[in-house]
């Protein structure tokens, strides 16, 4: 039976870089708290052991997708496994609401839902740690929306700590430009040496995030957005950008902002929540989308 499944957004609320490692990659300290509001994936399943997309991506081989390896994935480990039921296969495809290059998480997301999905729909077995260890092979993302709750993640992102910041409303904004993550990592005057800091310390300290600094600084549109947003809300970066979002108590609030856009702005208003809008449905507290 076709269903419609949640992959929902994320904001990083700080954004931390406590070093750099041997192999290349940076040492964070980052929370991570959900939209309720994202992407939606659709599944069919399917006897013959197929793995179909129907939604490519432009330039984007079908078998790159992390969506098709999120599936084959949990194909190969549920067989090797002897958890696979026989012909488990699957008609994928995603209504894509979150843009591409934006910090809000969109192809982590999917990944993750494809592998939580999944395990249900084809009762493989596997335990959320099991694939929660699947997600980080594909991305550092994948395992907080795996386990979907709100998280304070060091490491690479992959070491989280359940957390339960307030639960705010967000004006969510997109400057019309996409930013690969390896742009800002490279970048030689990026910041790379934050103190480490606890997580209650962080928790009572005005947040921020390292990589706005050269966002703003490599990309324009980032700055003027992020200078219009903060006359009226605490704003910042979400994970290496290029989405900026600015943080209010209500949700009329956040609207009457958006009202004020200027015309080149492309926005949305959601809630922060700490229990991912997949978790909500496979638990049965929410409708699937």
């Amino acid at each position: 039976m076709r269903k419609r499944w949640p992959s929902p957004a994320k904001l990083n609320l700080f954004l931390y870089i406590t070093g750099r490692r041997e192999d290349g990659y940076h040492n964070l300290q980052t929370l991570f708290q959900f939209l309720d509001y994202g992407d939606t994936i659709i599944i069919e399943p399917r006897n013959d052991g197929q793995i179909c997309l129907a939604t490519s991506i432009e330039g984007v081989p079908d078998e790159e997708n992390l969506i098709v390896r999120a599936a084959r994935l949990l194909q190969d480990t549920a067989l090797l496994m002897g958890s696979l039921p026989q012909g488990a296969g699957a008609d994928i495809s995603v209504e894509k609401q979150l843009p591409m290059g934006g910090g809000l998480g969109g192809g982590s997301s999917n990944a993750a839902t494809v592998l939580v999905a999944l395990n249900h729909i084809w009762n493989t077995g596997l335990t959320e740690d099991q694939l929660a260890a699947l997600g980080v092979t594909l991305g550092a993302d994948v395992p907080v929306f795996v386990r979907g709750f709100a998280a304070f993640a060091e490491g690479v992102g992959e070491k989280l700590t359940p957390v339960s910041p307030a639960e705010k409303w967000y004006l969510v904004a997109h400057p019309g430009v996409s930013i690969p993550t390896p742009v800002i990592f490279k970048d030689p005057e990026l910041p790379r040496n934050t103190p480490v800091r606890s997580i209650d310390t962080l928790l009572n300290c005005e947040f921020g995030n390292d990589c706005e600094v050269i966002a703003r600084k490599r990309f324009r549109k980032v700055d003027e957005l992020l200078s219009w947003l903060l006359e009226y809300a605490p704003s910042r970066l979400t994970g290496t950008g290029a989405c900026v979002f600015a943080e209010f108590d209500t949700e009329n609030a956040a609207r009457q902002v958006l009202k004020q856009a200027p015309e080149w702005l492309h926005g949305f208003v959601a809630r922060g929540v700490n229990v991912s809008p997949l978790h909500q449905a496979i638990s049965g507290q929410a409708e699937y989308w």
